[in-house]
């Protein structure tokens, strides 16, 4: 398991491996070892987590609606760890599944939107994901392999959230505004502690 842990790493700039990260990589690796068994690929993985982000959209207004967002976000995870173990990791790989995660999240933003949350604070939110994205991507493409910081508004983070929207809307409880802006300024927060990683690895 120890070198299923160092490839992940390195796949992910040299993300640490520890706490939350290792329990969830635990659970990934003992059940992409039952689908590699089955046979399942990974880009069919990865195409279940996109509809499920779909249909997280689709029926953002019923009560399993984050039980889909949470399916969308396991998948996701599960592809990685399954090209992993498989050994069938490359960059047309990582290029497809980086693309599919950004509009899996566009899915769960409309998800948002549709039950109620403002637009532009939802999309500002979206923007910042994706520049903190972008800039991981781009400080690799620049040789900054040590870039795996693990910020405070990962994808689990992001999903957590709307997931609770989802369900909020099923109470009295009036939350998805108010998440949509807690959503945004720890986005903010996110892409900052990223940017100040990726300058100092600059710098070093």
């Amino acid at each position: 398991m120890d070198n299923y842990f160092n490839t992940w790493s390195q796949l992910h700039g040299g993300a640490q491996v520890k706490g939350v990260v290792k329990v969830w990589l635990t659970i990934a690796y003992k059940a992409a070892r039952t689908l590699t068994k089955l046979k399942v690929r990974p880009n069919a993985i990865t195409l279940l987590g996109l509809l499920f982000a779909v249909a997280t959209w689709r029926f953002a207004h019923s009560w399993f609606s984050a039980l889909l967002i949470i399916f969308s976000l396991i998948f996701d995870g599960l592809d990685g760890s399954l090209a992993i173990l498989q050994n069938v990791t490359s960059k047309t790989g990582a290029v497809i599944d980086s693309v599919v995660d950004r509009i899996s999240e566009f899915f769960w933003a409309l998800a948002l939107v549709a039950i109620g949350a403002n637009w532009a604070v939802v999309f500002a939110a979206v923007a910042l994901a994706s520049s903190q994205e972008y800039l991981r991507a781009r400080a690799g493409g620049l040789g900054l392999t040590q870039i795996g910081v693990v910020s405070i508004a990962e994808r689990p983070v992001r999903a957590i959230i709307t997931a609770i929207a989802l369900l909020s809307i099923h109470s009295s409880l009036k939350l998805v505004n108010g998440l949509a802006i807690i959503w945004l300024l720890i986005q903010f927060f996110a892409f900052v502690q990223v940017s100040k990683s990726a300058k100092a690895r600059l710098l070093s």
